[in-house]
């Protein structure tokens, strides 16, 4: 089968979660190949050994599969509906970097054979010697081929190399200029002298990106390579290797950084800083606060010393310290969006507009913001990406998830927060019988801006009916007040109640019904709804904040709201 004209690729190390930055890179040669019908390839580059890990590729590919940016050449992956995605249509795999080692071995050894890499013995304390003896003299450490010089013999290095000497394959950098034509950045000059003698093979026998990258997009018959503009100090060195190699060099785009709104790099190392500030918040409130963490979370003191003085970033300890803490980190990967209810579409719509726009209006004028993934792949085009950082806007964001959520038909939303809290709220699923799901889901719709969101208000149904704490300032003020105003009208409310839903009619009841009983209860009285809903409220939840008490009440059903109005009636003395 003859390779299209475009093929792309997304090439993620796997050590860790996906970032929202290589969503977007992953999105963006998504739409590029479809809007051309091309390829969109997905590689694993796992030739870090120590910090690569099967967990991490999976859940890049499942946090891929559920932005809806399906490969079409890549690993073989089946999503939790059942749908493969993947597979080797134009055999070019396989697609993991550490599986491919024979081949690039195979293009190192004809580099060496040609005089355009070679091996290299120094051992690291050499060259970190001479790294500190450029910074003292303040000057750039290059690598100066000393070595090479020392054994120019080709032969002697080889003998040595296979003899099982520790080394490492340097490339033999050409003392030429190397000009990229960027389609984002216009023509990129390096001039001679600037890389020095790279390494392409490491002593543990697996290739550098660098190396690896070049061979996997020439076999893989890459044409376009779209990444980050902080690879773009990377491309001479690809240049010039594909250029020794005999391959292609294939189009280039380097796309701006994702930045916070303080213009700072957006990186996993921010859930550190938030942990690390609330650790020093704490501190001052609770002097001993650290050591308690140390234990609570398994760290020890001196990893979790570490964390707080900065000499240590890693996700798992922010993560372990911000759940001990009860602090919400950044959402940096697309599972941590995932995870506190954000939906794919939104999440698509938004990164689309980091570094890129459609250059269309409204007909108010209006920029056109809001669209979807096929909308994305009709008009997507690497001439509309800018040059300049894009601002990762959460509160825009968070817009863009609410619109979504209320443009969802009642019954797919009620669906998938359904799906979403089996997953991350289990309990509420527990709880909830699935015949009145659609009742709270309508309940909690039109506020929710995350399904996270839209499951807070559903604490009350997650409670035993005995299980209640009645929040006391919402005691005193809505039964307890007025001479106990709240608790006379919560009797009321609790025998019209009986009556309307006998035993013999079942557990169900009417949210309009259940409504109609507080209206009428409210003016036979000649109050507002307030007083008597409040009252309500409390009985039910124990707080005075619920959702709609006619959804409230048919959410837990006929016996659960009389128990709970028995037990705050007899509680408080009603």
């Amino acid at each position: 089968m003859p390779m299209p004209d475009v093929v792309t690729r997304f090439a993620p190390s796997p050590t860790g979660h996906l970032h929202i930055g290589g969503a977007r890179t992953a999105l963006f040669c998504w739409a590029f190949a479809r809007k051309h019908r091309g390829v969109f390839t997905l590689r694993i580059e796992d030739t870090d050994q120590a910090r690569s890990s099967d967990e991490s590729a999976r859940g890049i590919m499942e946090d891929l599969a559920w932005l809806g940016i399906d490969w079409d050449q890549g690993p073989e992956f089946t999503t939790s509906d059942g749908k493969k995605i993947g597979g080797d249509p134009f055999r070019v795999g396989p697609f993991f970097q550490a599986r491919r080692v024979k081949l690039y071995n195979e293009h190192l050894m004809r580099l060496i054979e040609q005089g355009k890499a070679y091996p290299a013995f120094e051992k690291p304390e050499e060259l970190e010697s001479k790294r500190k003896a450029a910074v003292a003299a303040k000057q750039t450490y290059r690598y100066d081929r000393a070595a090479l010089r020392e054994m120019p013999d080709i032969k002697d290095r080889l003998k040595r190399m296979e003899s099982g000497e520790p080394h490492v394959i340097r490339f033999f950098v050409p003392d030429e200029p190397v000009r990229v034509q960027d389609e984002v950045l216009g023509e990129v000059k390096y001039a001679a002298g600037e890389v020095d003698d790279f390494v392409i093979r490491k002593a543990d026998g697996f290739p550098t990106y660098h190396f690896a990258v070049v061979v996997d997009d020439e076999t893989m018959g890459v044409t376009h390579v779209m990444r980050a503009q902080e690879h773009l100090n990377n491309t001479p060195r690809h240049v010039a290797l594909q250029k020794a190699l005999g391959f292609r060099t294939p189009v280039y785009a380097h796309m701006p950084l994702i930045c916070n709104m303080d213009s700072s790099k957006m990186s996993k190392r921010d859930k550190a800083k938030a942990a690390r500030a609330a650790i020093k918040q704490a501190s001052q409130k609770e002097p001993g606060v650290a050591s308690r963490l140390a234990s609570e979370t398994g760290l020890g003191e001196k990893t979790l010393a570490d964390f707080v003085a900065g000499e240590i970033d890693t996700v798992e300890v922010a993560t372990a310290i911000g759940a001990r803490l009860n602090i919400a980190l950044p959402e940096i990967e697309v599972a941590d969006f995932r995870e506190n209810g954000y939906l794919p579409e939104a999440i698509n719509n938004f990164v689309a507009l980091l570094g890129w726009n459609p250059g269309m209006k409204l007909p108010d004028g209006k920029d056109l913001e809001k669209f979807d993934n096929a909308f994305l792949c009709q008009h997507f085009s690497v001439e509309r990406i800018g040059k300049t950082s894009a601002k990762f806007d959460r509160t825009k964001l968070m817009s863009f998830n609410a619109d979504a959520i209320n443009a969802l038909p009642d019954a797919v939303f009620a669906a998938r927060w359904r799906a979403w809290c089996a997953e991350f709220s289990p309990e509420i699923v527990r709880r909830v019988p699935e015949a009145r799901w659609g009742i709270l889901a309508s309940a909690v719709k039109a506020r929710a801006k995350t399904f996270r969101e839209a499951s807070k208000p559903c604490a009350f149904a997650m409670l035993d009916d005995g299980a209640i704490v009645f929040d006391q300032a919402a005691v005193d003020k809505n039964l307890l007040a007025n001479d106990k105003q709240g608790l006379a009208l919560l009797r009321a409310f609790r025998e019209a109640f009986a009556a309307a839903f006998p035993e013999s009619s079942g557990d169900e009841v009417g949210a309009g019904p259940s409504h109609a009983i507080i209206e009428t209860l409210a003016k036979d009285r000649g109050l507002g709804m307030g007083p008597v809903a409040q009252a309500i409220r409390v009985a039910l939840a124990g707080v005075a904040v619920t959702p709609p008490l006619g959804e409230t009440m048919a959410v837990l059903g006929r016996r659960s709201t009389l128990a709970r109005l028995d037990r705050c009636l007899a509680t408080h003395h009603g």
